[in-house]
């Protein structure tokens, strides 16, 4: 059996490596488009702040590592064309182009950067101090291009994920960051505004201007210096980085006869297979199945794309595994405060009765020192007691990720807000309490409705 990957990223090595596991007979190429396979694109804002000491440490495997499994690991091979009737995959490499054969195909080819529709951007780039951040080849011009300018402003386009993350990584290199947002809070398709004003308020008190509703307009360079344009005011800077969203990498699939929805993302089933025989897809690429929602939706996030890549190789191998879905669960650090998400918010929870209640819990045992509060909003149906989703903002060391992962299983098992009060949790006062904070929220809930 022939088995070729394209795509070395999260949902790429998910799928070569099981394809592995479970046909060792088989013959597993996997191309990469860089020279980075298995890297951690989500590490990037920590190796640009200095907290991770340098870029191979990003690699969750060496080269030798992958070669050794026994993968036929191909380093940039930018697939460029695929031909179901033939069953070939071309592609061009740095001096060449070439031809590859397979049985059965796995997409992984992971997302690209969205582009607002700034004036300027389209004619500006990283010679102009003007950056994406989306893969090791921008983050490493990027850092090369804060040295050479010695970088005192950059101005941030965007407050999601990545955004927040290069806040923080600019302001402990010490670089001083602006963001700018055309929503009305940070991380917005993660928070509440009640939530969101606290991350911002967070955000400031480290140096970070943050500028929320603020649409920019154009980008352009005065007398020197990159500039920034909105309505309301302009921002004049050293680098500018535009981290505004993704999209799904699927042109090569689309003209392959591969099906995509309205949002560009390739269509699969819950086995991870295309409309087109013996080819499945995974990762950013593609939709997912949400536990909540009646309809796919497009949630590119780097768990998804392991769990998925890891189903597509199996059944590409010729197994039968289904991808069990998500919750779209996500946890984010910003300085001393940790953020986490899984579930619906209420403006998300279309089909449903949703009732929102926010709760302050302390992490633990408050005569213990050093407890401190965490705010939960807790998002239910309240026709049915379903619990639909939580959205959590505390300290660094509040244990939020954990806390997040025990309504993540919830959501997963459908389990109702006061299913929650039976849950076996752990307790020690410097820990904890006898009703964890995840539960003084469920109760909270319960109280309101």
């Amino acid at each position: 059996m022939r088995i070729l990957v394209i795509g070395g990223s999260d949902a790429g090595i998910s799928a070569a490596l099981r394809a592995r596991e479970c046909d060792p007979a088989s013959t597993v190429t996997m191309l990469v488009a860089d020279a980075y396979p298995n890297f951690s694109i989500c590490g990037i804002p920590y190796r640009l702040s200095g907290e991770v000491a340098d870029w191979p440490d990003l690699a969750h495997r060496t080269t030798a590592e992958i070669v050794a499994t026994g993968i036929d690991l191909r380093i940039d091979h930018t697939a460029t064309a695929i031909d179901p009737a033939r069953k070939t995959v071309t592609a061009v490499t740095p001096d060449s182009e070439v031809e590859l054969e397979y049985d059965r195909l796995v997409i992984g080819t992971g997302a690209v950067p969205l582009l607002p529709p700034i004036a300027g951007l389209d004619a500006l780039g990283p010679a102009d101090g003007v950056h994406l951040l989306h893969t090791m080849d921008e983050a490493r011009a990027l850092d090369d291009d804060l040295r050479a300018r010695d970088a005192r402003r950059v101005v941030i386009i965007g407050a999601g994920y990545i955004g927040i993350e290069m806040a923080e990584a600019l302001t402990n290199r010490g670089i001083g960051a602006t963001v700018l947002e055309r929503f009305d809070g940070v991380l917005p398709r993660t928070l509440d505004q009640q939530l969101a004003d606290e991350i911002s308020a967070e955000l400031e008190s480290h140096g970070v201007e943050v500028h929320c509703g603020t649409t920019v307009t154009e980008v352009r360079r005065d007398a020197g210096n990159l500039t920034v344009v909105a309505a309301e005011a302009k921002w004049a800077a050293d680098a500018v980085l535009v981290v505004s969203g993704v999209a799904p990498n699927s042109a090569l699939a689309a003209t392959t006869g591969v099906r995509v929805d309205k949002r560009g993302a390739i269509v699969v089933d819950r086995q991870m297979r295309t409309n087109v025989p013996d080819v499945w897809a995974a990762g950013d690429c593609v939709h997912t199945h949400h536990a909540l929602l009646d309809e796919p939706t497009y949630l590119p996030l780097g768990t998804t794309a392991h769990k998925q890549g890891r189903v597509a190789g199996e059944n590409a191998a010729g197994g039968q595994k289904e991808f069990a879905g998500i919750v779209g669960t996500q946890v984010v650090r910003v300085f001393d405060r940790v953020v986490a998400a899984t579930g619906l918010r209420e403006v998300e929870a279309a089909g449903y009765s949703p009732l929102t209640v926010q709760t302050t819990a302390d992490d633990h045992k408050r005569y213990y020192p050093g407890a401190t509060p965490i705010q939960i909003r807790l998002t239910g149906d309240r026709d049915t007691g379903r619990l639909l989703g939580a959205q959590l903002v505390g300290t660094h060391g509040a244990e939020i990720a954990k806390r997040v992962d025990t309504y993540a299983v919830a959501l997963q098992n459908g389990l109702s807000v006061e299913q929650l009060l039976d849950l076996d949790l752990s307790y020690t006062p410097p820990l904890g309490s006898p009703w964890d904070a995840t539960q003084l929220a469920a109760q909270g809930w319960l109280a309101a409705r």
